[in-house]
């Protein structure tokens, strides 16, 4: 019956159970097979077994989620925890998930204090399976969620399972990160847009015995199918709050940036991170107005009139446009432009210095291109999908 079951699943059919998601399908995908859809490489490794998943709303399995699918299989789930924006995916960045349950499965946040599972939390589980959609940079959450179950899994022995997704900022550039400004949203000694997938990632982290005390976890990436570094994806669900659309995942890398000054990204609009101003820019012909909503409770410039830039019909090139923040810096209030979250952001206090002395984009370009080949190099040992193309990043 369970591999009647199985085959039923692969063949695509939508069940109808409590924990459904959907989302719609887009064609550019067609081909790619994520891990999640790769039931028969890992059911053997879950099987009457109790499972606990660290996942979100991205964890899809075709348009079901991945918690509806197990346990349609008859998969003892034990528990599930959860990343920064909740199970659902509709906090506000920063804010505080309660620990919530469906049913008899409890949900637990691993964000705000409690960012990894505890021995009490992590008892009575035979595996873990970590699944969500990451977007490529090293200061979205999802990443640093992962390595903390990584953590407390090696510490727990408890085998994980990674159900591997394609990245959609599939490049490399960006400072690397000093461990002086090591956070939450910079754990890692990687660069600001890492060229990684998540299991790609788990491995580095893993084979680099940079979780704590060195330890390694018992890691099984599950691969994704049909898709090689360089090719388009298009997530098919948006993975946070405030990234609504594939031009807003395309501007991240570059825009995030703004959140370390007293520049909106466009957090309360229809159109967060395709949009950059504030109230004192220079007066443009175009204008937006933040506005308190869910997702954006308590947004910069809230019912305030911003003058700016309107990037939602301009192409995000493959890197960090520095132009960008070198022509915004250049236009604006110089002496309050940077807080100290620019920094953190940065990995390092070097890019707002280049900043401020006027250094070009080319030149601020020049000075990643030693530690970038470095680690391309480092990179090399970890990819799991072919990478034809050049290491990319644009000192090359």
């Amino acid at each position: 019956m369970l591999r009647l079951i199985l085959f039923t699943i692969i063949a695509g059919v939508v069940f109808s159970c409590q924990f459904q998601t959907t989302a719609p399908s887009y064609q550019a995908n067609a081909k790619v097979s994520p891990g999640a859809q790769q039931i028969r490489s890992y059911i053997e490794l879950i099987e009457n077994k109790n499972v606990a998943l660290c996942v979100n709303h991205t964890s899809l399995l075709n348009d079901v989620h991945l918690v509806d699918s197990l346990q349609t299989l008859g998969i003892n789930l034990s528990k599930v925890f959860t990343p920064e924006h909740g199970y659902k995916g509709q906090a506000d960045a920063g804010e505080k998930v309660s620990n919530d349950s469906i049913g008899s499965l409890e949900i637990i946040s691993l964000y705000g204090k409690n960012k990894k599972p505890s021995p009490y939390q992590m008892k009575g589980i035979d595996v873990m399976i970590f699944d969500m959609q990451d977007v490529g940079t090293r200061f979205y959450t999802y990443i640093s969620t992962m390595h903390y179950v990584m953590e407390a899994c090696a510490e727990n022995n408890v085998p994980l399972i990674v159900l591997d997704r394609p990245n959609p900022n599939d490049f490399i550039d960006g400072p690397m990160l000093d461990t002086v400004y090591r956070s939450f949203v910079g754990m890692h000694e990687i660069p600001v847009v890492h060229g990684l997938t998540i299991g790609e990632l788990a491995g580095m982290i893993n084979g680099e015995h940079w979780l704590a005390d060195s330890l390694a976890v018992d890691l099984t990436v599950i691969p994704v199918v049909n898709w090689s570094h360089g090719d388009k994806y298009e997530l098919p669900v948006k993975p946070s709050p405030n990234l609504p659309n594939q031009q807003a995942i395309n501007w991240y890398p570059t825009l995030c940036f703004f959140e370390g000054t007293y520049f909106s990204v466009g957090r309360g609009t229809n159109f967060p991170f395709q949009v950059v101003g504030s109230s004192d820019y220079p007066k443009t012909n175009f204008t937006f107005t933040p506005s308190s909503r869910p997702g954006a409770k308590y947004p910069k410039f809230e019912d305030i009139q911003c003058f700016g830039l309107d990037l939602r019909n301009a192409a995000a090139p493959p890197q960090i446009d520095l132009d960008v923040l070198i022509k915004v810096y250049s236009l604006s209030k110089k002496e309050n432009f940077f807080n100290p979250y620019f920094n953190t952001l940065a990995g390092t206090d070097n890019l707002r210095k280049q900043i401020e002395r006027g250094m070009t984009a080319q030149e601020i370009r020049e000075s990643w291109k030693s530690e970038l080949d470095s680690y391309g190099k480092l990179r090399a040992k970890y990819l799991l999908y072919p990478d034809d193309r050049r290491l990319i990043h644009a000192a090359n």
